[in-house]
């Protein structure tokens, strides 16, 4: 029927050939026509017949730029791509309707049109399509793919019937890891799967929080997912004891609302609200208070002194006791962690009165000792102390003969005065004398005494 042999590629004519016609029915070509009682040219006849109603030919738009900018660049490439692109997506429709018109469908049908399964991330269909290739068959179930897909086979590899198609699509993740943010694209349908893509198991874990849950879907559109680890953080609070406590919170300010916790005015965390919180990190917040407050105070009572010429010198009777008074006094305090460092009196009202004490202080000249050796005694004191009864230099020895304090009051001497130099010249020389006497001689004062010959 069919001169041969033929060629199985469409031409670049405008026009329906034999050979377009033979491209289309392929290898089964003589079988087909045979069926339907027609040769190749009555069957262009009814093929351009249908075809009149078919979209025109469309030139590519860089084919008609190339076209009106340099006319001499071979403009019939651009028009022969767009005739051989119109003949593989119409003419093998065209010629399938006129043959299953004119052998009622059969053989025709399933030797032009191929069933193809399409996995699309992981939901499987299976579509019918005239297509030679993966490219044309995802054009005939108005699927494109973009940059980030992974497509098998590639869209130039033939595929016939029965073949599968698998695509997976490429979303946009943008992971935020704990603050940390990342741009990231996976070919994942849930949360889980793109963290495994991504290398991030360990990020799945008992305690971490999701934006959106591991088995969520990651949407073909794209999303953000945030991602708050656990953390084991210490908490010391002003004053109060340190708290261990878990936590997802990203800043010490996530940590605040967490726990439902402000700050004064004049709180402070250390490090500020923004601190970003790691597992074992320490938070340390300084309380700073400012209260009034008000507090009852004794008011103590004034003392009067009364001088009674009767009464020795150095004694002091008390007359009146006196009764204590009270007052209320207003203070601004302010306290650090507890701990009260400033404290400013705003005012004060006294309740109750104080009653003042009465004392009297003896005048009164206790009569002196009756003395000897006078000027011996002058001698002495003048090498001791220069003369000076009344010393008192700090180096634990008193008045004009120097006494310690417990010989002073091993000897009586604080029947006159609790020091030596608290006690007359008189006094002092009639101590010195029983000291003198009750231990044969002058050795108490072993180096003035030498120098003076006193034995």
């Amino acid at each position: 029927m069919l001169d041969r042999p033929y060629d199985l590629e469409f031409s670049s004519d405008p026009r329906v050939t034999r050979g377009d016609v033979l491209a289309v029915l392929g290898p089964d070509a003589d079988d087909l026509m045979a069926e339907a009682n027609v040769d190749v040219d009555e069957l262009i006849r009814l093929i351009n017949a249908e075809t009149t109603m078919l979209p025109a030919i469309v030139v590519p738009d860089e084919a008609a730029a190339d076209r009106t900018a340099e006319a001499d660049e071979e403009p019939e490439d651009g028009l022969a791509t767009a005739v051989k692109t119109w003949k593989k997506r119409f003419l093998k429709g065209t010629v399938l309707a006129v043959m299953m018109t004119l052998t009622g469908g059969g053989a025709a049908a399933l030797a032009m049109n191929k069933s193809v399964t399409l996995d699309v991330d992981g939901e499987k269909q299976t579509v019918r399509s005239f297509g030679d290739t993966v490219g044309e068959v995802l054009s005939d179930a108005g699927i494109s793919v973009g940059a980030h897909d992974a497509l098998s086979p590639s869209p130039q590899a033939e595929v016939g019937d029965g073949g599968v198609i698998k695509l997976e699509r490429g979303r946009h993740l943008n992971l935020i890891v704990d603050g940390e943010q990342r741009e990231s694209w996976v070919r994942a349908t849930t949360v889980g799967e793109a963290l495994t893509q991504l290398g991030l198991d360990e990020l799945n874990q008992k305690g971490t929080w999701f934006s959106t849950p591991v088995n969520g879907e990651v949407p073909l559109e794209g999303m953000t997912l945030e991602v708050k680890t656990l953390k084991h953080i210490t908490l010391f609070d002003g004053g109060n004891a340190p708290r261990e406590l878990t936590t997802n919170a990203v800043t010490a300010k996530e940590l605040l609302r967490e726990l439902n916790l402000s700050l004064g005015p004049e709180d402070e965390i250390d490090g500020g609200l923004e601190l970003r919180l790691l597992d074992g990190a320490e938070v340390h917040i300084s309380r700073t208070g400012v209260s009034v407050v008000n507090e009852t105070e004794i008011i103590e009572p004034e003392v009067r002194y009364v001088e009674d010429p009767e009464l020795e010198e150095g004694k002091e009777i008390v007359e009146e006791e006196g009764v204590p008074g009270e007052k209320i006094v207003t203070y601004r305090v302010t306290k650090k962690n507890d701990r009260e460092i400033a404290r400013e009196e705003l005012s004060s009202k006294v309740v109750k009165e104080a009653k003042e004490k009465v004392v009297r202080v003896g005048t009164k000249e206790p009569p002196q000792p009756v003395i000897s050796d006078g000027a011996v005694w002058d001698r002495l004191a003048e090498c001791e102390s220069g003369g000076n009864w009344a010393t008192n230099t700090g180096n634990g020895y008193y008045g004009g003969l120097q006494f310690d304090k417990s010989t002073w009051d091993a000897y009586g001497g604080d029947a006159y005065a609790a020091y030596p130099h608290q006690a007359s010249r008189e006094q002092q020389i009639a101590i010195a004398t029983k000291v003198r006497d009750d231990r044969g001689g002058y050795g108490a004062w072993p180096s003035c005494s030498s120098q003076l010959g006193l034995s």
